[in-house]
């Protein structure tokens, strides 16, 4: 993305104290939080059927971005094991969103949607504004989905204090970075 603000996830993506960049929060109990949100691009098309016009998504592309300038750390805390946490909710965001994007790509890929507008030029934008709207309610979803399993996450390994069940979810982030 090129903004320095955000760490989008890729398999090389390891969070750093450093990435943690807004101030901390005294009236937390969290010694770190971070913030992870769901983007997207898209490609649209219009196309006529039977002198209807329709517009068809595809090139649904879905990123997992860490922001910087949002997350925070209690540097009196830190430490290896709070830092892999961290790390977890990322690849847990990351693994969300590899369970769920064949359910995306399924309700919109190959499927024709109605165009409105009174000429091509309203039709492009219309098609452009209606498909970011639907793609970002799905969008939406898969935050709600995250952010359950997010609590789950945090419940189990007790913040990263629970090193036993820490293991066991780092044993299948580690399958993403290989």
């Amino acid at each position: 993305m090129g903004d320095n603000t955000i760490l989008q996830w890729d398999p090389n993506s390891i969070l750093k104290w450093s990435d943690f960049q807004a101030e901390s929060n005294p009236a937390l109990y969290e010694d770190s939080h971070s913030v992870i949100k769901y983007s997207f691009t898209w490609t649209v098309d219009s196309d006529k059927i039977n002198d209807e016009i329709i517009f068809l998504i595809k090139d649904i592309r879905i990123f997992v971005d860490f922001h910087h300038l949002l997350s925070w750390a209690r540097l009196s805390e830190v430490d290896d094991l709070l830092l892999k946490h961290e790390q977890g909710k990322f690849d847990l965001a990351e693994l969300v969103k590899q369970e769920n994007i064949k359910n995306i790509h399924d309700l919109f890929y190959n499927k024709p949607f109605p165009v409105r507008g009174q000429n091509e030029e309203q039709r492009k934008q219309f098609a452009k504004e209606d498909s970011g709207k639907m793609i970002n309610t799905e969008i939406e979803k898969l935050t709600q989905i995250f952010d359950e399993k997010c609590l789950i996450y945090q419940s189990e390994t007790n913040f990263g204090k629970n090193l036993e069940v820490q293991t066991k979810y780092n044993l299948i982030f580690n399958r993403l970075h290989l």
